[in-house]
């Protein structure tokens, strides 16, 4: 593209990126310290007779139709909804109790720590929830502040959490679809060895969301794994908390990278940086080979070569977990496997249905964390309550399968139940991602 329409695009994603990741600051005040977890009783939105399970859904018409963005439709999500309740309490409910569940929609591009915290607080005081399904939801003060109120969070929403904040935020904390960000830091880099991104350079640029959670991760597991395989990485924070501040990091890290000589970029902390980047540099006429993930959005990335340079994919190669947002049906059949089978069954009963994998991309993890409720609460009683469902999820051990990945694993201290991966790489071909080699296990 000719450099005034780069400059455009580049603009219109640094719009998108306020939207899509809004801020990485936590709210003035905002509670840090959650109730102590008990085994017995009941928790928050639990009556004898029903359950209070929130589910979010993340509106993108104002943002889409304002930057002209291209994304698959999800579908009538409040009726994915009610199919599920409908499944659910045909099936015995959660823990021999009706559930109510309730859809919340969320505007996109209105999303800041303070939207975040009103709708924490409308889930937690108006709904009076006992769990939420959370999608979309970037600030950091989201998750601390449902843990601080003991509402149990089922994360949709591809945002890396690493293990000391599954920790922090336990009981409350859990993903019914991906992979802790530890593990997965570990699969990424192990992989782009084998596949030879390094080979040929001294040094990599990293592009990196700065917030507590990718920090921690990258100084602890990426920085000192890069330089064991002998590249010198270069890191760009970039701090997404207003239009200035992102635009700002973007720049900065082409400048960095362009004057050390950086032919090799990767990113890490999602938040569809990697979107945001290669607008930025094409408009700076800037040129690297990337890694890209699951975190990265892929199949976003193909669906808009008007904002993303077609050029850029050429060469990326990564990991991927989630089907539905990595590579078309041609390229790996749908319906899958059994999960994805049995959520689309589900859905069907209640009228719903969808053309193409990545239709049912949101579908999948509610499907993924309606199941995963009813299935550790079914023997709680009386006893349904964060604590208590923790240890009964941990007991199922592999026999819960997300239907928004390919492998399912929980026990000891894995809060993230998706436990597959496979090397995605671009495909000039067929203009899409696709997979590589057989299917690994993030816990090995």
């Amino acid at each position: 593209m000719d450099r005034s329409t780069a400059l455009r695009a580049a603009a219109a994603a640094v719009v998108a990126a306020v939207a899509f990741t809004g801020c990485s600051a936590v709210m003035p005040g905002a509670l840090d310290q959650q109730p102590p977890a008990t085994l017995t009783g009941a928790g928050p939105g639990v009556t004898d007779s029903t359950v209070k399970v929130v589910f979010v859904g993340v509106d993108l018409g104002t943002t889409g139709s304002s930057l002209g963005f291209r994304t698959a439709d999800a579908g009538d999500l409040p009726a994915q909804v009610k199919a599920l309740e409908e499944h659910v309490n045909a099936n015995g409910g959660i823990a021999g109790r009706r559930l109510q569940a309730v859809f919340r929609s969320y505007e996109a591009s209105n999303d800041s720590p303070a939207a975040e915290e009103k709708l924490c607080n409308q889930i937690t005081q108006d709904d009076k929830a006992f769990a939420v399904v959370l999608t979309g939801q970037f600030q950091s003060n989201a998750r601390p502040c449902y843990a601080s109120r003991g509402t149990l969070m089922l994360d949709a929403t591809l945002v890396p959490n690493d293990d000391a904040t599954y920790a922090k935020l336990s009981p409350y904390l859990w993903s019914a679809s991906y992979p802790g960000y530890d593990e997965f830091v570990t699969a990424l880099l192990s992989s782009l060895k084998g596949e030879g991104f390094f080979e040929g350079a001294d040094a990599v640029g990293v592009v990196a969301a700065d917030t507590p959670v990718n920090k921690a991760v990258y100084e602890r597991l990426a920085e000192p794994e890069l330089r064991r395989l002998g590249v010198a990485p270069t890191v760009s924070w970039v701090d997404t908390t207003d239009l200035g501040t992102l635009n700002a990091g973007l720049n900065q890290a082409v400048v960095d990278f362009r004057s050390k000589g950086v032919a090799r970029v990767m990113f890490l902390g999602g938040a569809r940086l990697a979107s945001f980047f290669l607008t930025t540099a094409a408009a700076q006429s800037y040129t690297a080979r990337y890694a890209v993930s699951s975190f990265d959005n892929p199949a976003f990335l193909v669906n808009n070569p008007g904002t993303i340079p077609v050029a850029a994919l050429d060469g990326m190669v990564g990991i991927g977990f989630n089907p539905s947002q990595d590579v078309p049906d041609s390229r790996l059949p749908f319906p899958g496997g059994d999960a994805e089978r049995a959520c689309l069954d589900i859905f069907a009963k209640g009228g719903q249905s969808f053309k193409t994998r990545e239709n049912a991309r949101v579908a999948f993890t509610y499907c993924d964390a309606a199941l995963l409720l009813h299935a550790a609460a079914k023997d709680l009683g009386a006893n349904l309550n964060a604590a208590a469902f923790a240890q009964a999820a941990a007991a199922l051990g592999d026999r819960f399968t997300p239907a928004a990945g390919t492998r399912g694993l929980l026990g000891g201290d894995r809060r993230a139940a998706g436990d597959g991966y496979r090397v995605l790489a671009y495909d000039p071909g067929c203009s899409c991602f696709t997979y590589r080699g057989e299917e690994k296990r993030f816990a090995g």
